[in-house]
């Protein structure tokens, strides 16, 4: 027992304060090593392209596999290795897609033998997902003939280059060949060690994250006719909102029916656009890990795929930028309508207040006016009951001098006045 192992129970409570992620994320800093390699070695490569539901349909397919051949597997696992009789078998699940990797150890035989992996085509049909890339790839380590590189490659497509310092070199076409695989033929000249898996995995994780970056590419290809069309609507509705007597509520119509089918293709494709960048970014990281250098008289590994790659991103970001640009003038032609509609509600306000001021001033003018005849009907009611009152007098032989009369009226008009100004004070209190 080491020093280590030794102390180990005196960290015991210490240990068991770790976070809940620790193992797995120390276990991840591990994960996804290749199966150690050396030529001559032949290796197939599937990738299954799965939504989440089918992932978990593999994983599971994967552990009744394994459990025929009294492999434990567990299906939370995202990378796992092991011996399959002859073969060797490396399998990694990632977000989109899961990879399964055949390895064989051959001594002589044909470059490109599928032979060695008649086992796997068992294997393959019983799992779930679409294949979006196979690849068949031969390590050598002598130099390949002339005859034999006609006879496995197009020669008007080959592409030859070193890698890893010119410590390999590679030849491929890129093309999907009548067994359904793409070839890809690595001659060792000098890798030691490691390197000969990293390689290996370096050129699979390229061609596998440009697969999945280029699909990305019919995704805006197929929205972008609709994507022009919002375009020419939406330019349509900001010339049509700058007319003197635009209709508001027939833009806030078409601008709403225009956003919702706008928010759609966002829905639809942003995952996708963003998927295929990261994917690009990958790519070019690899290309730069192999250290490709070309051959003369052929297209090499990094221009090949840059020349294929980069006018498709370039695409992806191109749509990108105009989705985005899109929405942010769907949001300016919105902030317009808002202003316009909030114009037109603040001249109809104002309207509407001037004309109940003017309703106010009438209402005001006619108020006074009652006054005033209120004033002359009631000083007369008045009036005439004091010409009762001194008719009554005089009946009884009281005489009343006429100046008293004229000094009635007056006083009874003044009177009445100033109660009807008290009264309406009351009430504006």
């Amino acid at each position: 027992m080491s020093t280590h192992e030794q102390a180990a129970p005196q960290f015991s409570a210490w240990v068991r304060r770790s976070h809940p992620l620790r193992a797995s994320l120390s276990r991840e800093m591990h994960a996804r090593k290749m199966t150690p390699l050396s030529a001559p070695t032949q290796a197939l490569q599937f990738v299954f392209l799965v939504d989440q539901e089918e992932a978990r349909d593999a994983a599971e397919s994967l552990a009744r596999l394994l459990a025929a051949h009294d492999i434990a597997f567990a299906e939370s696992d995202r990378f796992m290795t092991c011996r399959l009789g002859a073969l060797s078998l490396s399998w990694e699940r990632h977000t989109e897609f899961v990879t399964y990797s055949f390895i064989s150890e051959i001594s002589d035989g044909p470059l490109f033998d599928l032979g060695l992996f008649e086992a796997v085509a068992n294997w393959i049909d019983a799992l779930p997902g679409r294949i979006i890339r196979s690849s068949h790839i031969s390590l050598i380590a002598e130099s390949p003939t002339d005859d034999a590189i006609e006879d496995n490659f197009a020669m008007d497509d080959l592409i030859i280059s070193d890698v890893a310092h010119g410590r390999a070199r590679i030849w491929s076409d890129f093309r999907l060949h009548q067994d359904g695989f793409g070839r890809l033929l690595i001659q060792d000249k000098g890798l030691e060690g490691a390197e000969t898996s990293q390689l290996v995995q370096r050129l699979l994780e390229l061609g596998n994250y440009r697969k999945m970056a280029l699909l990305g590419l019919p995704t805006a290809q197929a929205a972008t006719p609709t994507l022009t069309a919002l375009e020419q609507r939406l330019t349509v509705l900001t010339a049509r909102l700058a007319e003197k007597d635009a209709d508001a509520d027939t833009a806030l119509e078409d601008l709403s029916s225009l956003s919702a089918t706008l928010a759609q293709i966002i829905a639809e494709t942003r995952y996708r656009m963003s998927a295929t960048q990261a994917y690009a970014e990958l790519c070019l990281d690899r290309i730069r890990r192999l250290s490709v250098v070309p051959v003369r008289g052929y297209r090499s590994l990094d221009d090949f795929t840059e020349r294929r790659l980069l006018p498709a991103m370039r695409t992806c970001d191109a749509f990108t930028r105009r989705l985005n640009d899109l929405s942010q003038r769907v949001a300016w032609t919105s902030a317009l309508l808002r202003t316009l509609v909030d114009t037109a509600l603040a001249r109809r306000n104002r309207d509407l207040l001037a004309s109940m001021d003017r309703r106010t001033g009438l209402q005001l003018r006619l108020q006074h006016t009652v006054e005033g005849l209120s004033v002359v009907a009631v000083s007369y009611y008045a009036v005439g009951l004091w010409h009762y009152l001194k008719d009554a007098l005089d009946h009884q032989g009281a005489h009343i001098p006429a100046s008293i009369d004229i000094a009635v009226i007056p006083v009874t008009i003044l009177i009445v006045w100033l109660a009807i100004r008290a009264i309406r004070k009351v009430k504006r209190r």
